[in-house]
């Protein structure tokens, strides 16, 4: 029989990410504590730009779209947002999206792995994702449960389930 494998990769939908700053827009737009205050929030190229006149409603416009997203199912871990900055008379602040697993963080995880895995399991690097292969399929359930309890830095899924 062969080896069943799957794949652990960081990736985000970015659909859901734009419906989740469409409906934080919206709500910003609507909200009364926003009326009169130039709070908005967009995308800057591949950044979210979130301008405020105070720096705490910059802040709480991140946190209208972060809450926008937990409930769309994205993690938080993909979203890098830098401190607000002062430009004018207004507070700007830059989110990006990360995705995709570093090199460093990849060897973390295949650590892990070779460490308190079950054995006979094996794990490569191959790009921006990890590659986990078996020939038990209960060894590889234990190898996600495993990556899920611990906490890492970056969002990860699962994917090619095989």
């Amino acid at each position: 029989m062969a080896d069943s494998s799957f794949d652990i990769v960081s990736k985000v939908d970015r659909q859901e990410v734009d419906n989740a700053l469409n409906q934080a827009a919206k709500e910003i737009s609507q909200r009364y504590d926003f009326r009169g205050v130039g709070a908005s929030i967009a995308w800057s190229g591949e950044r979210i730009e979130i301008r405020a006149n105070a720096e705490e409603r910059a802040n709480a416009v991140l946190d209208i779209f972060q809450t926008k997203l937990v409930k769309r199912g994205i993690s938080l871990k993909a979203l890098e947002t830098g401190e607000p900055q002062a430009s004018g008379k207004e507070f700007r602040l830059f989110s990006t999206i990360k995705e995709g697993i570093s090199t460093d963080d990849a060897k973390k995880v295949a650590k892990l792995i070779r460490d308190e895995g079950p054995k006979g399991v094996k794990a490569q690097v191959q790009g921006d994702e990890l590659r986990v292969t078996s020939k038990s399929r209960d060894a590889l359930q234990e190898v996600q449960r495993l990556v899920r309890e611990k906490d890492f830095d970056f969002a990860v899924q699962f994917v090619n389930y095989r």
